[in-house]
């Protein structure tokens, strides 16, 4: 099975190339890295299995490689593929659930507790010649304060285990979960804006879809009690920049962490970037060495395992 690797940032592939020759798999990587549906086509022709970090994958793009059985890629989120025409297509979608869930919860929970106890504006004012234990406002205690999760996937389930110690109640909003599965220690929310009228900390945790861009936006964010903090770690598109800003103007959210952007990377004239109650990351939260490696791994013997049983170990749309 010849399977190209479509974009891989600054990764050299060597461990890929290894990986593929010891499953029996024909390695290629596309030259240039693929940026665009129909980079994807020229570079893709004769693939059976593709490996795609960001590189669109369009109708156009099932459509012109009839010889496309698989898509695997190294991460959770699948919001650059046309779910639909590959399912069309026939052809199988996979992804990485597991490799990088503890990376992005303390991610999540650190960005919330640095801006809670004003760390940002703490270093900032250090620097600056100013030593005020009380400079950075009013430090409210976390176990007095609710936290809220939007989406208790696997991902959300780890923020609330994590949250529990240091808050005074974690609570949740997912349309999607039934009430069998969910956890007991996390009060449900029967809507979203119950959720943010309920939470001083509100962290995102769903993946980017039609019915999810811009879904948290100024109606929301005036939910939410005075002086509260939002953490984006899901996709920069499911919240309204706009609305994000003018809220952080009017002093209706104390701070926001964001690791994803509705750009990325922004334009240096951003006004995101300029905003002192931001605490911003590089898209950084799935990082670790570990999880790097375990989420590259698991891109490839997706396709391995296809090879040999006709499944990938991780489905997420069934092909033929």
């Amino acid at each position: 099975m010849k399977v190209v690797f479509t974009d891989y940032g600054d990764y050299d592939l060597d461990v890929e190339r290894r990986w593929c020759a010891a499953a029996g798999l024909d390695f290629e990587a596309a030259e240039p890295q693929c940026g665009s549906p129909a980079e994807v086509i020229r570079a893709a022709r004769n693939a059976e299995a593709l490996v795609v970090q960001y590189a669109p994958l369009t109708a156009e793009v099932f459509d012109a490689l009839p010889k496309l059985r698989i898509v695997s890629v190294p991460q959770i989120g699948v919001d650059t593929i046309d779910l639909e025409a590959a399912r069309r297509c026939g052809v199988w979608v996979a992804n990485a659930p597991f490799g990088n869930i503890t990376e992005v919860a303390a991610h999540t929970l650190a960005m919330a507790l640095a801006l809670l106890r004003g760390l940002p504006a703490f270093d900032r004012l250090v620097r600056a010649g100013v030593w005020d234990h009380e400079a950075a406002g009013a430090l409210r205690r976390p176990g007095t304060l609710t936290y809220g999760i939007l989406g208790l996937g696997r991902i959300g389930r780890l923020v609330a285990e994590r949250a529990r110690p240091f808050f005074g109640r974690v609570v949740a909003f997912d349309a999607y979960l039934p009430e069998e599965a969910w956890p007991d220690f996390v009060e449900r929310q029967a809507d979203l804006p119950g959720l943010f009228a309920a939470s001083d900390v509100v962290s995102l945790h769903v993946p980017l879809t039609a019915e999810n861009t811009g879904l948290v936006g100024a109606e929301l964010l005036a939910a939410m009690k005075p002086g509260g903090v939002l953490v984006n770690v899901a996709r920069g598109a499911v919240l309204d920049r706009s609305a994000l800003l003018a809220a952080l103007d009017e002093g209706r959210l104390a701070g926001a962490g964001l690791d994803v952007l509705p750009q990325e990377p922004p334009a240096p004239d951003d006004p995101l970037l300029k905003h002192e109650k931001l605490l911003l990351s590089p898209h950084a939260a799935f990082y670790s060495v570990e999880a790097d490696q375990e989420l590259r791994r698991t891109s490839v013997e997706n396709v391995a395992e296809f090879a040999r049983s006709g499944r990938p170990r991780h489905v997420v749309v069934e092909g033929r």
